[in-house]
């Protein structure tokens, strides 16, 4: 298999080809905006008419690994240094890759410069936002290491520095933010300065870098920045919230959670399940 550099134009075929083949399984959505203390969000569910999904049964409680081997109908190719690119079976997002390592690895153990790497392949061109679930508290669904990617920012992750800088907008959770500047995407790093910059940000929350497993968190990376927050649960209310609620995303399973959600206010949502600040 030749490796891919996963353009928009290669991403745009096979996301064709995979739709035609029906590997490929959308999820259509229904979707409000809303904002929560100054701070935007969407809140999505699947469409009344759309058949509900029959996903492979993550291996939480089972020996069944989706990545090993992956399904070559969703699998793009092989990313340097040691990774292979999926499109996600069931997304709510288009174009929603999946950044696996080939040879299993946990998904609580810490990212590398190798993870970095293969993630600044795919973003140093196309940009998106890049972000991870380390570990089931933090929302992850399998435990075979999973860098994820989609192209276009959720509406928190849009404006986050802003919000940030904003002293009207309390987040009351424990988070490190990070910038980035061009010299972490460039292609003779091979993701060291991304992964040095990760390792701050877990040393900033009194996470050992080096431990393994790592303490549940979120990773949230644009070219522009890193953002790591650090879990407590993983549910609010019955919704599970993984790295792209704090981005402003939220999925919830039908319009009936709809008004407890929006009474409660997404953010508390978002400060029940991070750790206190």
């Amino acid at each position: 298999m030749r490796p891919t550099s996963a353009s928009p134009d290669e991403l745009a075929r096979f996301t064709d080809a995979a739709l035609h083949r029906g590997a490929l399984q959308p999820i259509a959505t229904d979707q409000i905006t809303t904002q929560d203390a100054g701070v935007p969000f969407v809140i999505k569910w699947m469409s009344s008419a759309t058949p509900r999904p029959h996903p492979s049964k993550p291996a939480r409680g089972g020996h069944h690994n989706p990545f090993l081997p992956p399904d070559p109908a969703l699998t793009l190719g092989p990313l340097a240094p040691a990774h292979v690119v999926l499109l996600n079976k069931y997304p709510v997002m288009a174009h929603h890759l999946l950044i696996v390592t080939r040879e299993f690895e946990a998904q609580t153990d810490p990212l590398g410069a190798g993870d970095f790497a293969a993630l600044a392949a795919v973003m140093r061109t196309q940009g998106g936002l890049g972000f991870y679930n380390g570990g089931y508290v933090a929302g992850a669904s399998q435990p075979h290491k999973h860098v994820q990617w989609i192209p276009a920012l959720p509406p928190m992750a849009r404006v986050l520095p802003a919000l940030l800088a904003d002293p009207s907008v309390a987040l009351r959770f424990r988070h490190a933010f990070a910038p980035l500047n061009a010299g972490h995407w460039a292609p003779g790093d091979r993701g060291a300065a991304l992964a040095a910059c990760y390792r701050e940000c877990l040393a900033r929350l009194d996470i050992a870098p080096d431990q393994a497993p790592l303490r549940p968190y979120n990773l949230l990376v644009t070219r522009g920045w890193m953002w790591l927050i650090p879990r407590r649960a993983e549910h609010w209310s019955g919704m599970s919230i993984n790295a792209l609620g704090f981005a402003g995303s939220l999925f919830i399973k039908s319009s009936a959670e709809l008004p407890a959600l929006q009474a409660a206010g997404p953010l508390n949502a978002l400060r029940t399940v991070a750790e206190p600040a």
